[in-house]
């Protein structure tokens, strides 16, 4: 969790991503019990959330995710995807959108794969949708200072050019 409450832009990574979320104006749901594998935590969201009409799976460690990437992937899955995911400059990132028909395969998730196994079989099927965007946000994980570090110069960049 540490990481979540690293500083950055005069905030905290955690809040930079749930600023994107509440931004988007699309409904959503933290699942922050500390569940033992990134599995366990997106099975447990999706049964707290089965009435929704899909999931889009945005780790929290994602904090320069613009709010219109997650409306286009949201729009996609409306449009009938199974699954949608941004691509930014060739590169799959997240969030990845799963429509309702992965509802149960997402609750069998465990351990520490989070939702890779679904989205595998909806790839191998031809199910996954590719959203292109111009948003460098969805490849910028934080998992080690250097990407804080980086993090914060494309934060830097975007307030300069707003």
């Amino acid at each position: 969790m540490y990481k979540l409450s690293a500083p950055l832009g005069g905030s905290t990574v955690l809040e930079h991503t749930l600023a994107a979320v509440r931004a988007s104006g699309l409904p959503w749901h933290v699942e922050d019990a500390g569940h033992p594998g990134m599995g366990d935590s997106l099975a447990a969201a999706v049964r707290a959330t089965a009435a929704a009409s899909g999931w889009l799976v945005l780790p929290a460690d994602l904090p320069l995710v613009m709010p219109q990437t997650l409306r286009l992937v949201a729009d996609a899955l409306r449009a009938g995807a199974a699954a949608a995911q941004p691509v930014h400059a060739g590169e799959r990132g997240h969030p990845v959108g799963f429509g309702p028909a992965c509802g149960p395969a997402l609750m069998a998730l465990r351990g520490p794969q989070g939702g890779a196994p679904v989205l595998k079989a909806l790839r191998e099927a031809g199910a996954v949708v590719p959203v292109e965007v111009d948003d460098a946000g969805v490849l910028a994980d934080i998992d080690t200072l250097d990407d804080l570090a980086r993090a914060e110069v494309l934060l830097r960049a975007r307030r300069g050019s707003a």
